[in-house]
């Protein structure tokens, strides 16, 4: 299988973002991937103003419908991180509106949506003040090989990579938005590779690329990487923009998992 990791940096304007993403995935389309990875955040980054004042339902979103059409005319499925409407909670006083932090996967016949677990609470940030976690698992079939999501903060998390891969997962799509500081590269590097060794998957990460301005927040990192399910990093991109495409082959997880059987 030829997937992409499509490492960009997004702003505050869904539209600009949107054209971002129409010119990079008709790029790596005509490359032959069939799985094309976007960030965490994808639709709206981090620290660029209120994220439920462009949340949107899967359904009839202006943003997610446009992925979904363009999947459709490229034959692929995308995998982009958006925010969709959850809920309004009573805090201090003051009505807060929500949102799921999800990740949309679209094409081949796939319109639906993986909200984020895990939400980031640590190193000063609290994602959970405005974001609702979800609680549910998500596998999807691509090509016939069959892929788990997670997002970003859920990869401090080992369990989740493991059910992921007994309940099917050969391979798992982490997109992502790293809050910068010291050491965040090292660790992002120690986890993604982690996660391979505990379920025994490709890892396919992508992240944000590091912005040129400053913002507050997990506003990326980049280096983006793909990872074998022997935790052997195949690719990593820098800190900038950039498309990684690689060619994967999902038998080696059933060898990998027979010699290792970390799963049962």
């Amino acid at each position: 299988m030829r997937i992409a990791l499509l490492q960009i940096s997004t702003g505050a304007d869904k539209g600009a973002n949107l054209e971002l993403v129409r010119s990079r995935a008709s790029a790596a389309a005509e490359q032959g991937a069939r799985l094309l990875v976007f960030p965490e955040a994808t639709s709206q980054a981090f620290g660029t103003g209120r994220l439920d004042a462009q949340a949107e339902d899967l359904d009839d979103g202006v943003f997610a419908q446009a992925l979904k059409d363009l999947a459709q005319d490229l034959g692929v499925v995308i995998v982009a991180g958006m925010f969709t409407t959850a809920d309004t909670v009573r805090r201090d006083g003051n009505s807060i509106n929500r949102v799921h932090n999800t990740a949309l996967v679209t094409g081949q016949g796939l319109h639906e949506g993986y909200n984020k677990i895990h939400t980031y609470d640590a190193f000063g940030y609290r994602e959970s003040d405005t974001v609702k976690p979800g609680d549910t698992l998500h596998v999807f079939e691509c090509d016939g090989v069959r892929v788990g999501v997670a997002i970003c903060y859920d990869i401090r998390f080992p369990e989740q990579f493991k059910d992921l891969a007994r309940r099917g997962a050969e391979v798992i799509v982490v997109p992502t938005s790293w809050q910068d500081g010291a050491d965040k590269v090292e660790q992002w590097r120690v986890l993604s590779r982690a996660r391979a060794l505990d379920s025994t998957s490709w890892i396919l990460a992508c992240g944000q690329a590091r912005p040129r301005e400053e913002r507050t927040g997990p506003a990326g990192i980049g280096h983006s990487a793909v990872i074998d399910p022997a935790g052997r990093v195949i690719a990593e991109g820098g800190d900038r923009e950039q498309t990684i495409i690689a060619d994967i082959d999902p038998e080696l997880v059933s060898r990998i998992r027979k010699s290792i059987p970390v799963l049962s």
